[in-house]
């Protein structure tokens, strides 16, 4: 199989690596294992390239990384067009602490914004960034709706759901989400069930957490979690949070290997 895989029905072609990009923006609040430091343009620039010359072409980020969307839009490498940015709506983190709005109108300004600072004009991907009551967020906010009013004004080219219950990952394919975000590692399989749903319904699937944060369970590793998570019929793409070329490196050659 190649390294690029559909996303979903979506028409959109993604990396089986995908960066993640908090680290690039944001390190107060996180669940990884140790401190680091945001890295500097130069560093921001290598990783980037590494990415592209690799062939990952997706790039995860959002308005709760911090800066992470203002970083991408002026230092992402190359066309445009070689990349599918991926970002979110519903949450901020601002001076330490993370807030949630999941209104029409705050959906709007965030899309708004998410294109401004990423320096183009149209969205590969949107994904509401749960706070955890999923199936409410989806049902008696307006977020969703405006979702959609977003993508037929040609914003955005896919919306979803970046979940965090089963039941609300269910719900979100029931709702007409294009791509669904779910946590999913060989220590975490609670979710299993969105997974085989989304692929029956032709639900682009990105994983998050698939390392665990890096908590890995019961002495794992990242190699063994990418060859179990690509394995899982439906998968898209594994999102990679790390600031190090040669980890990005290992885990693609690992991804490659796998789908060879």
């Amino acid at each position: 199989m190649p390294f690029l895989r559909a996303l979903g029905r979506t028409g959109i072609d993604v990396s089986a690596i995908g960066l993640g990009t908090v680290k690039l923006g944001r390190n107060q609040q996180v669940q990884y294992p140790g401190a680091f430091q945001i890295p500097g343009d130069e560093h921001v620039v290598d990783l980037l390239g590494f990415a592209r010359s690799s062939g990952i072409n997706l790039i995860d980020t959002a308005p709760a990384y911090g800066i992470s969307e203002a970083r991408i839009g002026a230092l992402l490498p190359g066309p445009r067009e070689d990349w599918v940015l991926c970002t979110k709506v519903g949450e901020e983190f601002v001076d330490g602490v993370s807030r949630h709005d999941f209104s029409a109108a705050h959906t709007r300004m965030s899309v708004e914004r998410s294109l401004k600072r990423l320096q183009t004009d149209f969205l590969d991907v949107v994904l509401i960034h749960s706070d955890g009551d999923d199936c409410q967020v989806l049902d008696e906010c307006g977020v969703l709706d405006e979702l959609q009013r977003c993508k037929a004004e040609g914003l955005v080219r896919a919306i979803g759901l970046s979940s965090k219950t089963v039941e609300g990952g269910l719900h979100g394919i029931a709702r007409g989400c294009d791509v669904l975000m779910v946590t999913h590692n060989p220590w975490y399989t609670d979710e299993s069930d969105v997974l085989a749903r989304a692929a029956e319904a032709g639900v682009g699937v990105l994983l998050k957490k698939a390392f665990g944060s890096g908590h890995f369970g019961g002495g794992g590793s990242a190699t063994e979690a990418i060859r179990f998570n690509l394995a899982v019929p439906g998968v898209s793409s594994v999102m990679v949070g790390t600031l190090s070329p040669d980890h990005l490196r290992e885990n693609v050659d690992t991804a490659k290997a796998c789908l060879a």
